[in-house]
């Protein structure tokens, strides 16, 4: 089997592969938390693969047609945020629990939409522009909305978190984007098929590893984690539906419709939960780790009950 085989056939094993390491990290903890030193890197080796097949004239085809991009940052980074924590204080009283709520729900979209972007016949420019834009803004973007959000009810180091964000987002983007650029997309098809399924496997490391390191912590058993997998998942919906709003509101076509929908409902669990991890207590990594069970499975079913009747 071909490499470029096995990668298509790993992008159709993602709704199962990632809920699956985080079982495995949850139930194995002693084997991946060896990985977490290397979480960051791995990662960046993730991002990397992703950037390679973006272009900077991306953005300036979307941005001829701004509205949709705002659209989806109100969406992504105003509102959702805000009804992350409107309704996670309505039923939890934990501040931390509430962090993670809205720390999910401010981070980037994930790079990952844009696989679900092409199965759905989206506007590849337009969610490859999405991505690239929040993946660069990231920095600012998620320490800014937990600031604002949540303030001084939690000790948070602003500044480290800016830099992991860097590291694992921003830094492998612009390289990516450069070499691509640079090599007028000669070098995606050389390194691609191979790079391709390396950061599959870093993505079941990443979450393995973070999913070990808050191992002891987890208890199913807890109703509260419970609660926290219902408001996850109705959150996770609400935030699908908004952004096919996004597309009605935009007047945008078939097309960028379908782009919409998949970015503005799709989050980068592994960046936050990386994030969450280092920078904040146990229980605000307890959303991250229940949207990884459950996101890519509600990216599926949305997809085809909001994208296939335009």
């Amino acid at each position: 089997m071909s490499l470029i085989k096995i990668n298509r056939w790993m992008d159709r094993l993602i709704p199962v592969t990632t809920p699956a390491a985080v079982v495995l990290g949850l139930f194995l903890p002693d084997v991946f938390i060896i990985f977490r030193p290397c979480v960051i890197w791995l990662f960046g080796i993730m991002t990397f693969s992703g950037a390679l097949k973006l272009t900077a004239s991306d953005i300036g085809t979307a941005v001829r047609s701004p509205l949709p991009i705002f659209l989806f940052f109100f969406t992504s980074h105003v509102l959702m945020p805000l009804m992350a924590l409107f309704s996670s204080s309505l039923i939890f009283t934990d501040i931390d629990l509430i962090t993670g709520f809205v720390l999910l729900f401010a981070g980037p979209t994930a790079v990952s939409g844009f696989i679900w972007v092409t199965i759905f016949k989206g506007d590849k420019a337009l969610a490859l522009s999405l991505i690239l834009i929040d993946t660069l803004l990231a920095p600012l973007a998620v320490p800014a909305t937990i600031s604002i959000f949540i303030g001084a009810k939690v000790a948070m180091d602003m500044s480290a978190i800016a830099v992991s964000l860097l590291l694992m987002v921003v830094v492998p983007t612009i390289i990516g984007v450069t070499l691509n650029e640079t090599g007028k997309g000669k070098i995606p098809k050389i390194i691609c098929p191979a790079l391709d399924p390396l950061a599959k496997i870093c993505l079941i490391l990443v979450i393995a590893a973070n999913s070990a390191a808050v191992a002891p912590n987890i208890k199913f058993s807890d109703p509260l984690i419970w609660g926290a997998s219902l408001l996850c998942v109705v959150l996770t919906i609400i935030g699908f539906l908004l952004a096919r709003l996004n597309g009605t509101v935009g007047r945008c076509g078939t097309e960028k419709n379908a782009s919409l929908v998949i970015a503005g409902g799709l989050r980068n669990n592994s960046a936050v939960m990386t994030i969450a991890v280092t920078f904040f207590p146990e229980a605000a990594v307890i959303p991250t780790i229940l949207s990884i069970i459950f996101q890519q499975m509600i990216a599926a079913f949305m997809g085809r009950a909001l994208i296939k009747n335009d």
